[in-house]
């Protein structure tokens, strides 16, 4: 969208108000972004996953009303289960879910549901694998291991299997462990009761002080770029009546990415926005933590600005499903995707 237009008028007088008068009935009208911030905002109930940069993008969005710029007042709720979340948008407790993994979800579409992805959130994950043993130094020391994860066929399951498999780490002698979500597995991975796991990115200027490390090969971003880690999704039945609304959605969220990943300005924010929403209260904590997180999404570049997941990722996506019996077959791309909301969105943005 462009600016407001201006009339200057430098002479008025009865007739060439009359005519001003006119003119504007057929004149393009041109709207700000902000102008849907005057008109009366829509409704819409959103769900995410957990997780301390959902939280960090959740309300660095609010705070930065980004959503009330298009017309769009916001109920946010965010689950732990993805069954939960799935569950909350079929039985209509929810519109739509912005940030999560979606291996569930075409799982879900598979078996009837009537769901489509949207749109792309964090295309590459925002993790990597972390030890306490410091004879475990690479994925590919892992060979016989006890690996912290979530729930089997869940998402931390899935990618950290994904990840063994192209290291050429045999799965028959690894044994997944559920403990929760990352934040679980980090707490695990200290206590070392378990061998190694997944853990998110704001803990990597505080691994001296947990007596903990990276392993080799272990960055998903790096080297397991082809998973892609969250996505937004709705019914079939919500994009057919609540397209423009959705569309909108999209096109605030988008602006979150776009700010975070472009605009180094935003780094101030980011930490504020994270230490809020997680309730540290330790600012000292809040800033390294949150510098910690706002720098990995800086230097990776996560999220889609374009808001598109390619057939690609898609089919990759499947084909793990298919690997871990999830799902029995590859579905075509348009029976599981709609990314014309995405594009909708995105030309929004100018």
């Amino acid at each position: 969208m462009g600016k407001e237009e201006i009339v200057a008028i430098s002479r008025i007088d009865r007739r060439g108000a009359l005519l001003g008068a006119g003119a504007a009935l057929f004149a393009p009208v041109v709207f700000s972004e902000r102008a849907w911030a005057q008109t009366k905002l829509t409704k819409i109930r959103i769900v995410s996953s957990q997780g301390n940069q959902v939280a960090a993008l959740q309300e660095l969005t609010k705070q930065k009303r980004w959503l009330e710029e298009f017309g769009i007042d916001a109920e946010v709720l965010t689950v732990a289960d993805g069954a939960k979340l799935i569950g909350a948008l079929i039985g209509g407790d929810s519109d739509v879910c912005i940030f999560s993994g979606f291996n569930q979800t075409l799982a879900a579409i598979e078996k009837g549901a009537k769901m489509k992805i949207i749109g792309g959130a964090s295309i590459t994950g925002q993790q990597a694998v972390f030890s306490a043993k410091p004879e475990i130094k690479s994925v590919r020391d892992l060979q016989g291991k006890i690996i912290g994860v979530g729930a089997l066929g869940a998402q931390l399951h899935q990618v950290m299997r994904a990840l063994l498999l192209k290291k050429g780490v045999d799965l028959n002698t690894v044994r997944f462990v559920n403990v929760g979500s990352s934040a679980d597995v980090f707490r695990a991975i200290v206590a070392k009761t378990v061998d190694a796991g997944p853990a998110q990115a704001d803990i990597f200027d505080q691994l001296e002080k947990y007596n903990i490390h990276m392993l080799d090969e272990g960055a998903f971003a790096n080297d397991l770029s082809e998973y892609t880690w969250q996505a937004s999704f709705a019914t079939d039945k919500v994009i057919a009546e609540k397209r423009d609304t959705l569309v909108r959605v999209l096109a605030g969220y988008c602006k979150a990415y776009r700010y975070v990943q472009t605009d180094p300005a935003s780094k101030e924010p980011f930490i504020e926005a994270r230490a809020k929403a997680l309730g540290v209260a330790d600012m000292e904590v809040a800033r390294r933590e949150g510098a910690s997180q706002w720098q990995y999404v800086w230097d990776n570049k996560p999220y889609a600005l374009d808001l598109e997941i390619s057939p690609a990722r898609v089919e990759y996506m499947q084909k793990l499903n298919v690997d871990v019996g999830a799902q029995n077959k590859v579905l075509p791309y348009d029976q599981v995707a709609d990314m014309s909301l995405a594009r909708q969105a995105v030309k929004m943005l100018g």
